[in-house]
Formats: structure tokens, sequence, C-alpha cells
């Protein structure tokens, strides 16, 4: 039996809402991920969503969130409270809402048990027994993974409603191997998205630069969607097919790429730390990091990456003057004459962690990350450094505003410098006076 999905119009899409029930969602004990999971699967297939809601672990609230949203969408996708505990009241207020009563059903008793007995030799709690009541009339959605059945009712309204476990294994399950199949039917569109990332301009220059893409058109579309030292811009195109939506993304992408030029790092959501280890194992190179203003976080978000010891060599976190004097090799004379926050300190510490890893590319920051002056420096003032066999380069600039966003735009200069050079791009001018 397939799901007839109530549809707004002919040839509109299929609306759809997201519920996701529990009090630790609400509490911030735990991140939603379904929630984030099934609107990015959705809009894959031509579904839109139009709302998100999130309803603590109370029977009133959730039938209430449940009415809110069937009255305004063609599908209603619920996740959590399908457990055997008295707080899993999910199929309690589904019932409620399509005004129907639970019915206990001998088959699903059945799975249980035999679940259970290959879980453990020891009998299953009776509580279990509640996830075999399902709504009067309700399809069920078998688990291979866990113990609660999937629900699939339809409402006389024409609105479906599919709830889920909680849990995201077992949600993805029954998303992949039921609901987005029938969905996928009625939703009669693709939405296919390009996600652009830029760094070393800011939201407001990005989109001042490339309004004139998007003046009147409604398909494709842009959005922008920035972050301390980076702005992502996505592009969306809704066509029959993928290919389709793909045709018309396509000149999209060329044209912002020509519009923006080299401060776009990726046009495949690449994350920057993924971009210059690509790079590194493209060029089969290595880097050896020198950090003292960043504390090592730039080398932990290169290791981060699955692979980084293919080119990522070591990392020396030098934060004091004597370290980066007895670890790097920084000379004393650069200390005593220009200080740790300086274009020469910088090129010695990118040079010290070229040698002490043997790498072929180093890297180094320094600066003064704050709240207060260091070694004659303002808060925010940043120096980042390259050093290799055939060139070296040093980048100051400030940061205006607290510590981590100073630190954050140091992560993504020194980041960004790298890539420029391993690609052979332009390598930025300093803004500060040497």
């Amino acid at each position: 039996m397939v799901t007839h999905v109530r549809r707004p119009g002919a040839g509109d899409p299929v609306r759809a809402e997201v519920v996701s029930v529990g009090t630790e969602l609400l509490l911030g004990q735990i991140e939603d991920t379904n929630a984030r999971w099934m609107s990015e699967r959705l809009a894959s297939i031509g579904v839109d969503v139009l709302r998100r809601q999130t309803v603590g672990d109370n029977l009133d609230r959730i039938v209430e969130a449940l009415g809110e949203a069937t009255g305004r969408a063609d599908v209603v996708l619920v996740t959590g409270g399908l457990g055997p505990t008295q707080d899993d009241v999910t199929r309690d207020a589904v019932a409620r809402l399509a005004g129907v009563q639970l019915e206990r059903h001998p088959e699903l008793e059945d799975m249980l048990r035999d679940k259970f007995r290959g879980f453990s030799a020891r009998p299953m709690p009776a509580s279990n027994l509640r996830q075999a009541d399902v709504p009067a009339g309700a399809r069920t959605i078998l688990p291979e993974r866990g113990t609660a059945p999937g629900l699939i009712v339809e409402l006389p309204s024409g609105t479906t409603i599919y709830a889920m476990p909680g849990v995201p294994d077992e949600m993805v399950e029954m998303m992949s191997g039921t609901i987005l199949p029938e969905l996928s039917i009625g939703a009669g569109s693709v939405i296919a998205s390009r996600v652009l990332r830029i760094t070393g301009m800011g939201e407001s220059a990005v989109g001042e630069a490339l309004q004139d893409l998007f003046d009147g058109s409604a398909n494709p579309t842009v959005a922008y969607l920035a972050s301390m030292g980076e702005v992502k811009v996505r592009l969306t195109a809704k066509a029959a097919s993928e290919r389709a939506a793909g045709d018309l993304l396509r000149p999209l992408v060329d044209r912002v790429r020509e519009r923006l030029g080299d401060v776009v790092f990726s046009f495949e959501d690449e994350s920057l730390e993924s971009t210059v280890l690509r790079l590194l194992q493209g060029h089969e190179r290595t880097i050896g990091c020198a950090e003292s203003l960043t504390g090592g976080s730039v080398s932990a978000r290169l290791t981060s990456v699955p692979g980084a010891s293919a080119s990522f060599a070591g990392s020396v976190v030098a934060y004091t003057a004597a370290a980066k004097r007895d670890v790097l090799g920084v000379s004393a004379e650069t200390i005593a004459r220009d200080g740790v926050v300086s274009e020469a300190c910088a090129l010695e510490m990118a040079a010290g962690a070229r040698r002490v890893f043997g790498a072929d590319v180093g890297l180094s920051t320094t600066g003064v990350a704050g709240p207060v002056p260091h070694d004659g420096h303002d808060p925010g003032t940043v120096w980042v450094a390259i050093a290799a066999a055939d060139r070296s380069h040093a980048r100051g600039f400030h940061v205006p505003g607290h510590r981590d966003r100073v630190i954050r735009w140091a992560q993504q200069a020194a980041l960004d410098l790298t890539r420029r050079y391993l690609d052979g791009r332009p390598l930025p001018a300093s803004d500060l006076t040497v």
C-alpha cells in the first residue's frame, strides 16, 4: 500500500513539517541532528519543509504541536517518543489527534519478544509491549535495528503523519527504506544545491557583488550563511530531475566564480582545512605548523580531516618568546629588535616548523588575541606566514572584536595563505605597517 499524499494543487510541491519530540532537545542536552538530516533529504526529492518544531515529552503539548502542523502541511514527520517508558507518548498523541484508540498488534508483540530473545536471555520487560500499541487504522514500519515500530497515519483531512524513533540510526533506516520512497512518488520535482565557500570577504560585500545575478530570480535562488571568517553561498534550483536542476545551477556557479575570483576556496561545500589537505596531497607535499596566537587550533582543524597523516607532519605550540627561540630557532636578535608579534618572527617561526618537521611547507601564526595589549601591540594584531623552498611570505592584519573572533580569523588567514600558495594564487599583502 502506498500513501496518497495530499497535494496543495496540481504541480505544486508537497509541503512538510518536522516535529521533534524530546525534553532533552529543549534543554539543549543533545543536538537535533535528526531534523537537519530529514530536511536535507526531503529537499533533495522536492518536498518543501516549511517549518520545524521541537516539543517536550508532554502529551497535551505534542497533540497541540501535531494539530498545528497537520493544519498547514501535507506531510508531518515526527521523531522521538516511541520508546517503552512512561514519557514516550508520541503514539498516544497521534491516536488522540486522529480520534482513534490504540490497538495491540499481536504480530508486533511477537516481533518484540523475538528481538529480546536475541538481545538477552532475560525476559522482556512488560513495558516494552507498549511499542506494540498502534493507533487504529495506522500502518507500521517494522524496525530492523531497534524495537520501536514506525507509524503511518492518514488523517481525514488528507494529511499524513509519519512517526519514527528518535534514535538517529533507526530514523534514517525508516526514512530511507519507506518514507522517502513514498514521498518521491508524489513530490514531482527535485531540489539541488551547490554550496560555495568564501574566506577573506564579508557577507555584505559578497551579497553586493552578486546581487544583480539574482534580481527577480525565483529559480535558482541564493542564500548567504555567514560565520566567523567565512561566508557560504548556497545556490538552489528546482527542476523535474536532478540533471535538469544541475543544468540550471552550472552556468550560475560559473558566473559566481568569475565575479568573486579566488576568495572562493570551494565549490563543493568543502572545508578550508580539507581543501588545504587535498592540495597538499595532490602536490605530494607535507606541512608542519608553529602556532602561538592560535594555540594549536590550526593543527587541530587539519588533523580533524580523515587521512591528514599523509600530509600533516606535526605542530609546535610555541607560546612564549623562549619557546619560539629554543624550539623553533627564532633569533634572539629578532625577538629583541622586532618582538614576537612581527613579520620577522612569523617568518622565522614558519621556517623553524619546516626545519623541525622536515616538511615541505612551514606555517606559523603569532599575534595578540586579547583582551589586553601584548609586546606593544593592540589586541587583534595578527601575523601569519608560510615558508617553502621556493617562497616565504607573511601577512599582517588586524581583527576587531573579542578573543575567539581574533583566533578564528587567524586560523582562516593561515589556512587560506597555505591554500593560495599551493594553488598558485596571488598571496595577500599585509594591512599592517611593518
